[in-house]
Order: structure tokens, then sequence, then C-alpha cells
């Protein structure tokens, strides 16, 4: 029997590895040291409440569909994706209140409110992002890493558009004057850890996605999606193992042989792919050479992009002003991130974003409960805070805000859980607890992101949130497909 394909680590980009491995005639086996599948998508079930642990808004809904095709099945075979609407409601100081949708008369009537001239400045914002989602696309997104080279694919008179020297900000502030539009649209940086007055606007290419495409929500929660994929690799032929840990990639004459597992066992392979943060595989599962070891020097210098704190809140009461996303916007955007990214400390005056997803899905929490999801952006792990001793107070202090926006929970909350970003780092293997690896403040930062395929180890793929092309579920999931399809050239 052939040696087979060796996946560490079940997340998301892994499964999808798999799949398309297995889909490609490979023998693949899997090894994932949680006791499930998932890697950040999980979920905690406590006192009747269900709550999903990492990814809350699912997008770009094509790429599933197009992971099930090449594996011969249909999505809606395995998963219900359920349109939400409104996609998010924002709350702003000043007590307006904002439902973006895909409705359109019912969106340009709010934006009219706010400033009439941003009804078309809000629709060539949207334009603007479209096109760079169809230039940008092809070379960054949907296909193998970027080179030089492959930028000779986008024309010339699209090159110009591309946008890489502005901020996100400053070409946000071309299209629309209302400071809650820009605000607003400013989020959208936070989808890949990043801050809007730092990261290049080509990343306002984020905001098609969602404002065009629409937000989905999976029926039975976020985590029915790595059950809908766990099922499916299974069907392929995929072996599992749950509760694994791989502790070394056995490399001889600069080539993948295998992998050594707790316990000693090792297992031989034609290849492995590590669905494990990059700098984390260098760190701690390579052999210890210089040689092997110059890559992670690169990657511990970087910049990291941000953390999360998170607060998982079994909540007695409906709450009708709330829908299924909600924001409350900080009063100084900019020094939101200058905390984090300047200072390394969780910000004093955070941006609360509160998913409840029993407005969907009533069975996530008992009746008259909802299950609340609350996330302020924090600093990747340093040596300015310590979550140690000031997690507790912290978490006094986020409930202490939501009550001056009208939310004062604290007398009725039925269940709890807590995770810091030490907690993300050591459940999910994320370096320093930065959720989407290096940050993605420079222009450059698509040409800096870790390549799918090591440069220095010959067998050895990588695929996840820390590699191409980036963090969230529907990137990463591209990102297994392009480790699998470099993987596949290799072997031929």
């Amino acid at each position: 029997m052939a040696e087979p394909v060796i996946i560490i680590g079940a997340g998301i980009g892994g499964l999808s590895a798999a799949i398309r491995l297995a889909a490609a005639g490979q023998r693949v086996i899997v090894f994932e040291q949680n006791p499930l599948v998932g890697g950040k998508m999980n979920e905690i079930r406590t006192d009747g409440f269900r709550w999903d642990t990492g990814p809350s808004v699912i997008t770009m809904r094509h790429v599933l569909e197009d992971l099930f095709t090449a594996a011969g099945r249909r999505l809606d075979d395995y998963l219900t994706l359920v349109p939400v609407e409104p996609l998010t409601r924002y709350f702003y100081l000043d007590g307006t209140v904002l439902d973006v949708t895909r409705d359109w008369p019912r969106m340009a009537e709010q934006i009219a409110r706010l400033d009439e001239r941003d009804v078309e400045g809000y629709l060539a914002y949207l334009a603007y992002a479209a096109r760079l989602h169809r230039i940008t696309g092809p070379v960054f997104i949907y296909d193998r890493p970027p080179t030089p080279g492959s930028l000779l694919r986008v024309s010339p008179a699209d090159m110009r558009h591309v946008d890489a020297w502005r901020t996100m900000d400053a070409a946000i502030r071309g299209f629309v004057r209302s400071p809650h539009l820009r605000q607003l649209l400013g989020r959208f940086a936070t989808y890949v850890g990043a801050s809007p007055y730092r990261a290049p606007a080509t990343l306002n290419v984020i905001a098609h996605v969602e404002l065009t495409g629409g937000v989905w929500y999976p029926r039975g929660g976020i985590y029915a999606i790595a059950r809908a994929l766990e099922r499916l690799a299974r069907e392929c032929g995929v072996e599992i193992h749950t509760g694994c840990r791989v502790e070394q990639i056995i490399v001889q004459q600069g080539a993948v042989q295998g992998v050594k597992l707790a316990g000693a066992q090792t297992v031989p392979a034609r290849a492995v792919i590590a669905n494990v943060d990059v700098a984390t595989v260098y760190e701690r599962l390579l052999p210890t050479t210089h040689t092997l070891r110059s890559p992670l020097r690169r990657l511990s210098r970087a910049e990291p992009s941000c953390s999360g704190f998170i607060l998982l809140l079994g909540v007695e009461g409906s709450h009708l002003q709330l829908a299924h996303h909600n924001i409350f916007f900080s009063s100084d955007y900019p020094r939101e991130f200058d905390d984090i990214f300047r200072r390394g400390q969780p910000p004093d005056d955070p941006t609360l974003y509160v998913a409840i997803t029993s407005k969907t899905d009533a069975e996530d929490a008992p009746t008259g409960n909802e299950n609340w999801f609350v996330l302020v952006n924090a600093p990747a792990l340093g040596t300015a805070f310590d979550w140690v001793t000031r997690a507790a107070s912290y978490r006094d202090h986020v409930l202490a805000r939501l009550a001056e926006r009208g939310l004062d929970v604290r007398q009725r909350i039925r269940s709890e859980h807590m995770l810091t970003p030490l907690d993300l780092e050591r459940l999910t293997g994320a370096r320093r607890g930065a959720l989407y690896g290096l940050s993605s403040n420079n222009p450059l930062a698509a040409f800096r992101r870790p390549h799918n395929r090591a440069r220095d180890v010959r067998g050895l793929y990588f695929a996840g949130g820390t590699a191409h092309p980036g963090g969230g579920v529907p990137m990463v999931t591209l990102s297994g497909a392009a480790a699998a399809r470099l993987l596949l050239d290799d072997l031929a």
C-alpha cells in the first residue's frame, strides 16, 4: 500500500485539503490533538446553552459549494445555510442604530438619514469593492500564492485599481462622508485581524463578499460546518484520528519522511500538510537545525494580527433591540487600534461585538434566554498585559461597558465561559494567540504571508489561516485547496 499523505490538524483548512486529496485518489490520514475536529471552529454546550467558540460570520457560500462539488456531493445534502437579515445591526454612542442589509431601498433610506450624498457614495464604494474582487480574486484569493509573475495576469488598466498604497480608511473617506459609515466600512479590516488605518485599501474587497454576497448561518450552529466536512471526508475514505498529537515532523536530507506521534509511534508519509500555525510548525514540530529554523526568525519578528477576548454568556431574558449580529462602536476608533497594535493593551474603550445565534436557532438557548457571544479585539500576547492576573478585571470592564450601552446583564447571567488570548493559543496552537497569523497592516501583506509549500522542506505544505490566502472560514477552505493542488502537482 502506498504511503499516505498525513495532515496535522483537523481544522477547516486541514479537512478541506483532506477532502480534495481523497477525491483525487490519495490515501489520507488526519491526526488531530483535540477530541473533536474543527480547530478554531468549535462549540461549548452547558446548562442548556450552545455557543460557537470560533468564527461567527459565514460569507462566500460558493467556496463551500465548490468543495462539496469537488467530492461529487451537494452542499445542501450536508448543510442548511440560512441567510441572515439584517447582516449586522450597528449601535453608535449618539443613539444612531443602523441595520446593514442587502435590501437596497431600506439601506438607502437609512444612509440618507445620515447624509443624502452618501447614498451615491455607498453605491460607488460597493462598485469599487466589487472591482477589487474581480481584479484581485483570481490572483490573491482563489489561486496559488501570488508571485510577481502572477501579477502579469492583471491587465495594466486593472493594475492601477488594486489600490495597495492607500490605507483602507483613506479609500473609504473618498466615498462616504458620514463618520458612522466610515467607521462601519473600516470595521472590515478586523476580519483579517488588522487596523483600517494601516491595512492596504485592497482589503476593502472584504466588504464586497459580505455587503453584496450576504451572510449565512448554518442550522445547528457554525460548528455544523465542521461536522459536515468531517462526514464528507470520512465518506471519501479519509482516516481521521482525534485525540492524537503529532510531536514531530520527521525530516531526512531535507525531505519529509513521516511524523512522530505522542508515545513515540512513527507513521511514514509521502507528504505532510500542516494545518497548524506556520510559526508553530517551525518552532515545535521541525528539527532544530539552523537551515530549518531560518523562516522562524522572519515570522517571529513580523507583527502578528490581533487576538480576541471572548465571553460566552447564557443570559436570562429576551432583548428585542438586538439582532443576530450586533456591533457597539467605541467613541475613538483610531485609539482603539493604537491600543491593540502600538501599546499592546486590550482597549479601555473597546468596540463590542455581540452575536446571538438563538435569534436564528431557538434551540441554542432555553426558552426565555439567549446565548451571547461577546468579542473584543485584543492584542496578541506580549509583555504589556498579563492575562493571568488581569483577565477577571477586564471581564468586569467589558460587562460594565455593555451596561453603559443599555445592556446590563450582570445579574442575569445563568452560564458563563471566558476565553483569553492565552486560551486561544493553548486550544488552537495560534502563536501568541494571534487569530490570523501575520498582520495585514502592510501594503505587501499578501506577498509576505507564508506560502502553502515549504521552501526548505520537500514534501511539507501548509493550510490554514496563517498561510495563503488568510483567515476566515472561506479563506482557510481555499488554503486547504491550494495546499492540496500544490501537493498533487508535485506528486505528478
